[in-house]
């Protein structure tokens, strides 16, 4: 669908959620949260004739949420990357892109058989923040909508932030990847497959080739799903792309019921947590076959933690500041943390409920942190700037990256024997799912090379996608500016939803305005 047709204003009708699966008591939740979008879209109207001589105001229609924020945040920080504007970039060009988003997301709210009670979705072009709002309600009890401010769980976000971490410590010399996993952590024993000795190292628990389990503890049960999963055929796009997605919410849901997912126990610190896991036998020989493990990357920060000889989340706290990720912390259940958004899911009588207490300090790396989609888009384009002046080779007047060229590179390298999880069309590299560019044939499907990773936590779903231009703009020969392209995050406080699809989408969108700006 061309830009211009996405580009009508969308009537309060058309905005309201519809969920008929949903119980009566939840439907007049939901209907809440409709009569609060419907007020979004009215303040949307009234805030441009009152704030014309905002640009990025005017220019976004912004809503009754990102209204909110204006009170907690600075307006800057709406409007601008931390580094100041970018090549002259003008929000105002972007409201078509906006309001043909506003509808994709909308369809996230009646996708599948749950609804988002609320959401944030931040977008950047070119390192400039021309998008973040909130829509429907972080805390459906007492009526707070989600505004641009709202702390939620990025869930396995986390372990895009744990690989850039571990990413800095071998660029220091403090890391290095291929050594045994035993030579940092002692306390993880050496580990047998079909009775012989085998090596885990960190380069293998980046990427998920470890061997170490999931969620679930059955190994049998894993290789037998692992086999029925080869059956499959890989989806190309459109139709086969959504079912491929409704698949992914089944899956999720499945995952949902095992117990783990839901532990109260607290843990001191990364190396207590190995207990969880440490002893359970190999479901893969390592190496060899791809597996997806949070535990994975718990045995990582334990790693991280002994490499940079201080405690993992003082390491990652540390990071954020140096990144500029201000509202970014791990989850834990006593400090005050403002504007954090409460959780939801539908339960088997389809009732829209609270989810259960947990406490995430087993998996702090692979899903345990919290963050708003302004603190991702900064982290997302760190990285989509240390990973593009990699690619410049007159780079006087601009700065180093957060990583060292080859670093970033190596870090979205696909790396082989992984798979996409949540696109078929990707493999796995370090922390990160890749996609690269494609076309096969002539006048067919050409597909863009970006970068993401999603998240599902108990009550949350979340995505982190990178779109990078095709081509580095210059001019003179010389690049002005980095990063190009389009950064999205969507952070969502229901779980179970697959938002990956959605992200690509709404990158398209901006990417495609992007190109009318040159």
């Amino acid at each position: 669908m061309s830009l211009h047709i996405m580009s009508r204003v969308i009537s309060p009708a058309r905005t309201r959620v519809s969920c008929s699966v949903l119980s009566a008591h939840s439907q007049r939740q939901l209907q809440r949260v409709n009569r609060l979008f419907i007020h979004q879209q009215q303040q949307r109207s009234h805030a441009g004739d009152r704030t014309k001589s905002k640009l990025w105001l005017c220019g976004l229609g912004v809503g009754a949420a990102v209204a909110f924020a204006v009170g907690l945040k600075s307006r800057g920080d709406l409007a601008e990357s931390p580094n100041g504007p970018n090549r002259g970039t003008d929000v105002a060009q972007f409201r078509a892109a906006v309001e043909a988003s506003r509808e994709l997301l909308e369809r996230v709210q009646v996708r599948a058989v749950v609804c988002a009670p609320g959401l944030v979705v931040g977008v950047s072009v070119d390192g400039v923040q021309v998008w973040c709002e909130g829509l429907g309600y972080a805390d459906l009890e007492n009526r707070v909508p989600c505004t641009a401010a709202t702390v939620m769980r990025i869930a396995s976000i986390s372990k895009s932030l744990t690989s850039a971490a571990a990413a800095r410590l071998c660029e220091e010399g403090k890391l290095e990847l291929d050594e045994p996993v035993q030579k940092y952590v002692p306390e993880f024993p050496k580990k047998l497959f079909e009775g012989k000795e085998v090596t885990i190292t960190s380069r293998m628990l980046l990427s998920h080739l470890s061997g170490i389990r999931h969620y679930e503890k059955d190994a049998n049960k894993v290789r037998e799903e692992r086999e029925k999963a080869k059956c499959r055929l890989k989806p190309q796009g459109g139709e086969q792309e959504e079912k491929q997605t409704q698949k992914k919410v089944v899956q999720k849901k499945s995952e949902f019921e095992l117990e783990e997912y839901y532990l109260k126990e607290h843990f001191n610190s990364v190396v207590d947590a190995l207990d969880l896991f440490k002893d359970d036998p190999l479901i893969f020989k390592p190496g060899t076959t791809y597996l997806y493990s949070t535990h994975a990357f718990t045995l990582l920060s334990a790693v991280v933690e002994r490499a940079a000889a201080q405690p993992f989340l003082d390491y990652m706290a540390a990071m954020f500041r140096e990144v500029g990720m201000r509202h970014t912390l791990p989850e834990q259940n006593d400090p005050i943390i403002y504007h954090r958004s409460r959780y939801y899911h539908v339960n088997k009588k389809g009732r829209v409920v609270n989810c259960p207490y947990v406490d995430n300090s087993y998996k702090w790396a692979g899903g345990g942190f919290l963050s708003t989609a302004g603190d991702l888009l900064v982290f997302g384009n760190a990285l989509l700037y240390s990973y593009q002046i990699a690619q410049v080779k007159d780079t006087e007047g601009l700065l180093p990256g957060f990583l060292k060229p080859h670093t970033a590179l190596e870090l979205w390298a696909p790396v082989d024997r992984t798979e996409g999880t949540w696109d078929k069309d990707g493999q796995y590299a370090q922390g990160w799912l890749v996609v690269e560019k494609e076309q096969k044939y002539g006048q067919c499907r050409n597909r863009r090379h970006y970068v993401s990773h999603t998240g599902g936590a108990v009550g949350a779903s979340s995505v982190l996608l990178v779109l990078p231009a095709e081509k580095i703009e210059q001019c003179k020969g010389k690049t002005e500016k980095l990063p190009q392209g389009v950064v999205v995050t969507i952070i969502t406080n229901m779980q179970s939803i697959g938002l990956n699809t959605t992200a690509l989408a709404i990158a398209q969108q901006f990417d495609q305005a992007r190109h009318t700006l040159q």
